[in-house]
């Protein structure tokens, strides 16, 4: 992705965490996914009291776009801290290893994750980096 489309998703997973529902945690995730047709879908955590039922961000992102047919992707922002912080955030918010699993059904090795602070502040990833060795459909057959 491009300096400035990375920017873009930032700013969308930054304005996603405000509609996050997580009164149990207090810890609001959001997630810009951008497919290859150039929309971008969001997503926030979904929290539940019981607590197995709780939605991660990005797999609420991947939901949402998959089930609006859309099932290529370039790359994903996720920005997360607690309820408090808003527009700049303390610390990096990485997916959860069933995240990471959800973005391997649908994405190559090569596929971008960027951790956000700010806008313009992110780290960025490659799926291969945060889940080598992962298990995909062509493994089954």
């Amino acid at each position: 992705m491009e300096q400035q489309e990375k920017q873009a998703l930032a700013r969308e997973a930054l304005s996603a965490r405000k509609r996050a529902y997580a009164p149990y945690s207090q810890y609001r995730v959001g997630a810009a996914l951008l497919g290859t047709n150039g929309t971008i879908y969001l997503g926030c955590n979904i929290e539940n009291s019981s607590y197995g039922a709780t939605n991660c961000a990005e797999r609420t992102a991947f939901f949402k776009a998959v089930s609006e047919g859309c099932l290529t992707f370039k790359g994903i922002a996720i920005a997360g801290g607690p309820k408090e912080e808003e527009d700049k955030l303390s610390d990096y918010a990485y997916p959860c290893g069933i995240c990471r699993q959800v973005m391997a059904e649908f994405c190559k090795e090569d596929f971008e994750i960027l951790v956000v602070k700010a806008a313009d502040e992110f780290e960025t990833y490659s799926l291969g980096q945060m889940l080598p060795s992962s298990f995909t459909g062509d493994k089954l057959g």
